[in-house]
């Protein structure tokens, strides 16, 4: 696994994990909160509902005590009063589903106003779906003074069975049982619209959380990416600049070499030469014919034609390794011998043309090094492997830009396949590299009979403009 994948995995999965168990603490957290909401509001409802209820039993109650406290001397007096009192009950309602409901102690029904058929019915076994006794649990309650029930009734609006909150109070005198309810679906819809609020809340929250972890991902991502891209810019600058530096290098040691082999080795031989010549004139004037020595005449004849031939090897070695031309009289100058001494040695009709336009500008070492080794390598290509007749060196200078072509009637070839074959091309990388140090660009077009090498370098505006050029075409065919 590489550095920077292991930097960012140390950035990332420390912020992830932190995220996650900040989500998880908060689920939990609001689920807890939700229980106690759901809890708190249902107390306060089924406390509100209780009240509610008391408060209906009391008014029921006021409203038959006249009839409960008369005294009757005659058991059907008394039971007319009963009747009576059934009769107020009966009529006190408050909604579709709110009535009065009256029992014995012994489970029979005295009345019910929205279930009359029920009326006179002994409901002590009665069972609910779940298996209790509602009426027993009312007449349980009753008999410890009242109080609050919960059971299963069924509801008459909507003749279904739905849970129901009961309150009852004890008639003693009349062995009666009187209460009322409430049916408890508000108090559920009520909780359950909390509870779906409190859950749309956690899972909006969560939401948020999760944005914020992907938009701090993302932060991190970019960052990284950035750091990424900074580093690779950075590392292609010095690997750029490296280059240039080793091109540069190579460059001083090439013009060193030949400086040496040219003021040193060249000298010397020079002089040993014309040493030897001076000896064999010596020889050849020496006295009569007997004097002479044919074979040492001959052996020095030999050593001084091997001595100029090694004397022009060197000198072309050095002119090859750097030509004086180039640092002397400049790029174009350069480029006309390179492509005069190509045509001799090779038979290749080389013609170099040289078109300028506005004020001269002193070049750059480095340019003219660059555009003199693409040259030399893109006529050395032509040599090799282009089976071409003619090539032409074209150098255009501007104010603003330096482009040279070399252009060519050989066989072409694939410039896709030989840029994306590593142990092709190499010429080609070489004379990228030297242009991308210096801003410029490299244009290839290739195909059989033409094929275009173009080198493109901007000039910078830092350079002082030279003496005058007079916009000229200069050729010459090798």
């Amino acid at each position: 696994m590489k550095l920077k994948t292991k930097i960012f995995l140390l950035a990332i999965v420390p912020f992830l994990v932190a995220i996650a168990g900040i989500g998880i603490g908060v689920r939990l957290q609001a689920t807890a909160l939700a229980k106690a909401q759901h809890a708190s509001v249902e107390a306060a409802y089924m406390s509100s509902k209780q009240l509610e209820l008391k408060h209906y039993v009391e008014l029921a109650t006021s409203a038959i005590a006249p009839l409960y406290a008369a005294s009757a001397d005659t058991a059907s007096d008394d039971a007319a009063l009963r009747r009576q009192a059934l009769a107020v009950l009966e009529k006190m309602d408050f909604g579709p589903d709110g009535y009065f409901f009256v029992y014995d102690m012994h489970g029979n029904s005295l009345m019910h106003p929205r279930e009359p058929d029920l009326v006179g019915r002994n409901l002590w076994s009665l069972r609910d779906p779940e298996g209790a006794l509602p009426i027993q649990e009312l007449i349980a309650a009753a008999a410890r003074g009242g109080g609050y029930v919960r059971y299963v009734w069924h509801r008459p609006s909507t003749n279904q069975l739905e849970a129901k909150l009961g309150y009852v109070v004890p008639l003693p005198r009349w062995g009666w049982m009187m209460g009322t309810g409430i049916y408890l679906d508000g108090v559920h819809e009520a909780l359950a619209h909390i509870d779906e609020s409190a859950s749309s809340n956690i899972g909006r929250t969560l939401t948020w959380i999760g944005a914020i972890a992907l938009a701090g991902f993302v932060v991190i991502a970019a960052c990284a990416l950035i750091i990424n891209v900074t580093e690779h810019r950075s590392a292609d600058a010095k690997l750029k600049r490296l280059a240039r530096q080793v091109v540069e290098s190579q460059e001083e040691e090439r013009a060193r070499l030949s400086r040496e082999l040219h003021d040193g080795i060249c000298q010397k031989m020079v002089s040993v030469k014309l040493l030897l010549e001076s000896a064999l004139a010596r020889l050849e004037s020496a006295g009569g014919r007997n004097a002479r020595v044919p074979s040492a005449e001959a052996a020095l004849s030999t050593g001084l034609a091997r001595l100029s031939d090694a004397l022009r090897e060197v000198r072309g070695i050095s002119h090859a390794l750097r030509p004086a031309m180039l640092d002397d009289l400049g790029l174009a100058a350069a480029l006309e011998q390179l492509a005069h001494e190509l045509g001799d040695e090779t038979g290749l009709e080389v013609v170099f043309t040289r078109h300028a336009h506005g004020p001269a500008r002193m070049l750059p070492d480095a340019l003219n090094t660059a555009l003199f080794r693409i040259a030399q390598e893109a006529l050395t290509n032509i040599v090799h492997h282009a089976h071409a007749a003619h090539a032409t060196l074209e150098l255009r200078l501007s104010e603003h830009a330096v482009t040279l072509s070399i252009t060519d009637d050989g066989c072409g070839f694939d410039i896709e396949r030989v840029q994306a074959d590593a142990r092709r091309g190499i010429g080609l990388r070489n004379m990228r590299e030297r242009l991308d140090a210096l801003g410029g660009t490299l244009l290839l077009a290739s195909q059989p009979g033409r094929t275009v090498v173009t080198a493109h370098v901007p000039l910078a505006s830092s350079i002082e403009p030279d003496a005058p050029i007079q916009p000229e075409q200069q050729a010459r065919s090798a």
